[in-house]
């Protein structure tokens, strides 16, 4: 098992930057990937962002990209999502999830594809 716990959420005016992390644990060794999702009220669970280990990979949804940043800390075993030029829209409940294995880039973008989750940290962005 992995347990991943995500930190960093908040409130942040629109325009501003706000930096989340996601810290594994347990069985690693396993994780082959890694990605944040986030869902809004009333809307389904959506891709953001995720990085593939090996080799280094990173994929955006075109939502957010220019804007954030995904990269992980190997010593560990850290994800972060460094979010700038935040706007309204970016506010939602933000997960961590790993997965396992080998998936393309294009899978690593479908819930479906990530085993372990986070519980989850909000990120609200005044406009």
């Amino acid at each position: 098992q992995v347990q991943l716990v995500e930190s960093g959420g908040g409130l942040v005016q629109a325009g501003g930057s706000l930096a989340l992390s996601c810290a594994a644990s347990g069985r690693t060794f396993s994780i082959g990937f890694m990605g944040w999702f986030r869902q809004a009220p009333g809307k389904e669970r959506e891709f953001v962002a995720a990085i593939k280990w090996s080799p280094t990979t990173t994929i955006y949804a075109d939502s957010v990209k220019d804007r954030f940043t995904i990269s992980r800390d190997n010593a560990k075993n850290t994800v972060f999502l460094r979010m700038n030029s935040l706007k309204f829209e970016d506010t939602a409940v933000y997960y961590c999830a790993a997965g396992k294995g080998f998936y393309t880039t294009a899978a690593m973008k479908v819930s479906g594809a990530y085993t372990y989750w986070g519980q989850g940290t909000q990120v609200t962005v005044s406009s």
